[in-house]
């Protein structure tokens, strides 16, 4: 057996349709399992988890902060794994592991009493250190390295067409991710949350087995070329660069890397707080849960409009002008949020929940191949989300310092505001480096 398809019985060479469709739906499905690392699958288990472990909602915020940020220190470190040893073997390894840290976060308050009674001391520090250190692995495997493994695959299988598999991949992940705290929800109040975690982490590791059956590098091992060319035999040997193929040092070098990576990791600030937070943040303006929990299904319906319609046409304009739309959106949902009380305020910010997620499938997926080319596209996106991840680790505890300290949340809005109107001005030379 090949060693590109050890432990595998699928050969892609053999596959009726073009293997790449199939790498779209399974790394979709793969994206789409990294829910339970995401900030949208932890938030619903905030209030149960921190009040069964009788931490604050600070204290929970913090120990979700300080896992995240160890998570972004070493997230770079994955994209070096993805180009060195594939999508299959790091996307399986990082499923098993988020299926681990699910199981031991249904055992966190037992873990917890039992260092408590060893230790023979009653302090929040222990149920606070435990929940830092699964959040970190949780964060990293979830959000970070399965996340990265799935959608690198993708993209790596398509090239004139990567616009046209990301559109249909962004709209099942954006209906998905959005309706997530609805089920997810659900299973809380039908099973608890223990319990819950448990279904998630048996569901991981069954679909290990799929990632490993399924999972393919890179067209190329398979005779096979992106966007299902066939590779000619006297071609096997010889690599053809469509466009330069930057490391992750030089990409760095570029404007467009910075410009690009900061909205993605404003859209990961803004809504990772406002997810994490959100039935606080609409019962300070005097919204019920049910109010608060509402607004990402129609949210859901924006971010998919304008990724379905965006991703098509990426592959014929300028993703510059999707940068200043993202922005647009940014400010959109920033000014929503400011005036959630009045009549506007709720429609504004769901517009601009949505427009943000449309744009963040489109560009986190298609700038970084297009731009920097594929050679290096794990170390690179692997960069990416580690400030990704680092926006989305402070968001929490900076939403929460902020209520407790001013009483409310807008001040966030305002800064919001702030950060937008320099990355506009910023952006202005923002080109594509090829």
């Amino acid at each position: 057996m090949s060693s590109k398809n050890r432990f595998s019985l699928v050969d892609p060479a053999k596959s009726p349709v073009f293997y790449g469709y199939v790498i779209l739906v399974v790394g979709t499905i793969g994206i789409y399992f990294s829910i339970p690392g995401q900030t949208i699958g932890v938030s619903v288990f905030t209030d149960p988890v921190k009040d069964a472990l009788g931490l604050s909602r600070n204290q929970f915020s913090n120990a979700y902060m300080i896992g995240t940020i160890c998570s972004s220190l070493v997230i770079g470190r994955a994209g070096i794994w993805f180009d060195k040893y594939g999508a299959r073997y790091v996307a399986f390894f990082a499923a098993i592991t988020l299926a681990v840290a699910l199981m031991l976060c249904s055992w966190s308050v037992q873990m917890s009493e039992f260092v408590k009674t060893m230790l023979n001391v009653d302090t929040w520090l222990i149920p606070f250190v435990i929940m830092a250190t699964l959040f970190f692995v949780l964060r990293f495997s979830g959000q970070g390295v399965l996340t990265m493994a799935s959608r690198n695959v993708i993209m790596i299988w398509f090239d004139k067409n990567r616009g046209k598999v990301n559109a249909i991949s962004s709209v099942a992940i954006s209906f998905g991710f959005s309706s997530s705290p609805l089920w997810v929800n659900a299973l809380i109040e039908g099973y608890s949350w223990q319990v819950t975690w448990q279904i998630l982490a048996v569901a991981l590791v069954i679909f290990s087995l799929f990632i490993l059956q399924f999972y393919k590098n890179k067209p190329e091992e398979h005779g096979l070329l992106p966007d299902g060319e066939i590779l000619e035999e006297e071609e096997e040997s010889v690599k053809i660069p469509t466009a330069k193929q930057y490391t992750a040092k030089e990409a760095q070098q570029t404007r467009a890397f910075w410009m690009y990576g900061l909205i993605l990791a404003f859209n990961s600030f803004f809504i990772t707080g406002l997810t994490f937070h959100v039935i606080s943040v609409f019962a300070s303006e005097g919204f019920s849960k049910d109010d608060a929990i509402s607004i990402f299904l129609p949210a859901s319906v924006v971010a998919v409009t304008i990724s379905l319609i965006f991703n098509f046409l990426s592959d014929y304009l300028h993703l510059k002008l999707y940068l200043y739309l993202m922005i647009l959106g940014g400010i959109m949902a920033s000014v929503g949020f400011l005036f959630l009380s009045s009549s506007f305020g709720i429609p504004l910010l769901i517009g601009g929940f949505g427009v943000l997620g449309g744009f963040f499938a489109v560009l986190n997926a298609i700038v970084w191949p297009r731009f920097f080319g594929r050679t290096h596209l794990g170390a690179i996106t692997g960069k990416v989300m580690s400030f990704l991840i680092l926006a989305s680790a402070l968001a929490p505890p900076v939403f929460s310092l902020c209520f407790s300290t001013f009483g409310s949340y807008r001040l966030l809005g305002y800064l919001g505001l702030m950060f937008l109107l320099f990355l506009s001005i910023a952006s202005v030379r923002a080109n594509n480096p090829q």
